[in-house]
């Protein structure tokens, strides 16, 4: 049996928006649908979207959008450390 997936490696895409937050931008998610959606744990969705971030941080120019996207980041790898050392899912 030969099994092919079409998926694209990465469920998860991210952006910046001009939300009402602190500094008038935040990095905003789009899950991709997938047939494996649903067995992604904590861990995993933590580490697609540091991922969708470090894509976005290498395509953007704009100095607000760079400053949100590393802060993104810096609390996405806070929280992966965290739940790794509490041992959760």
């Amino acid at each position: 049996m030969n099994i092919f997936e079409s998926e694209i490696p990465m469920p998860i895409s991210a952006r910046t928006c001009s939300c009402k937050d602190k500094n008038g931008k935040m990095v905003a998610y789009a899950f991709v649908d997938s047939y494996h959606g649903l067995c992604l744990d904590k861990k995993e969705i933590i580490k697609f979207e540091i991922e969708a971030c470090l894509t976005l941080l290498k395509r953007s120019s704009n100095d607000m959008d760079l400053i949100t996207i590393e802060k993104e980041i810096v609390q996405l790898r806070n929280m992966l450390d965290f739940l790794t050392r509490k041992g959760f899912c």
